[in-house]
């Protein structure tokens, strides 16, 4: 039975939750975090941890540690080894470049591209990623930090998790183009209101994006 259900015409997705910034979880028959970030409880119910890059605010060691258990498999860029090992023992460390795959089971986690073009804080050498999760019959497409770059425009997913905010990322105009040739069933935005971007960004991107493709708005 898909998590995904209709409620007064339109989606609800009360699976994914987004902590602050892209800290994003993914509850089905696994548990999946992406970069957690400022969690303020202990829960330990993390099955796998994505990365995905370096930057404090994706990368936090101390939100890592209330999510992850002794057997939390983690997933990161290649380049993130050193890091890594130092949190998680080497055979629970999945380490990634673009257009690799992890799989366990019936889940499939692809390593996606997440880079800058013209500015200089995600350099495409650097390796760094979004992330394509397929789980329980859905996938979700979760960006990390990057613009709307050529090779994402044909990723197909049911749900599509991208940062509004700019100056780091793409901004609102740019993601709700980007979002609008992916042509996911929904679209939450992320990276927003917090560190970098406006609450008024969502507005943006919400009037931009596709009639047929549903907003879903988890950050305040």
């Amino acid at each position: 039975m898909s998590v995904l259900c209709v409620e007064e015409g339109y989606m609800q997705y009360s699976h994914i939750q987004i902590n602050t910034q892209s800290s994003i979880r993914i509850e089905g028959s696994k548990t999946v975090y992406f970069d957690p970030f400022q969690i303020r409880t202990v829960s330990q119910d993390a099955d796998f941890i994505c990365i995905t890059h370096a930057h404090y605010d994706h990368f936090d060691p101390n939100s890592i540690e209330k999510v992850c258990r002794k057997d939390t498999e983690f997933i990161a860029p290649a380049g993130m080894k050193k890091e890594l090992e130092k949190i998680t023992a080497k055979e629970k460390l999945h380490l990634l470049s673009p257009g690799e795959q992890f799989k366990f089971a019936d889940l499939s986690i692809t390593a996606q591209p997440a880079y800058n073009k013209l500015k200089p804080f995600h350099p495409k050498r650097n390796g760094w990623l979004g992330y394509l999760l397929e789980m329980d019959g859905i996938s979700y497409y979760i960006a990390g930090d990057t613009d709307a770059v050529k090779e994402l425009q044909g990723i197909k997913c049911d749900v599509a998790l991208v940062p509004i905010g700019g100056t780091y990322t793409m901004a609102a105009k740019e993601a709700a183009g980007l979002i609008n040739k992916m042509k996911p069933a929904a679209v939450i935005p992320t990276h927003y209101g917090s560190i970098v971007g406006k609450p008024g960004d969502v507005d943006v991107f919400k009037k931009l994006v596709d009639p047929d493709i549903h907003v879903v708005i988890k950050l305040n």
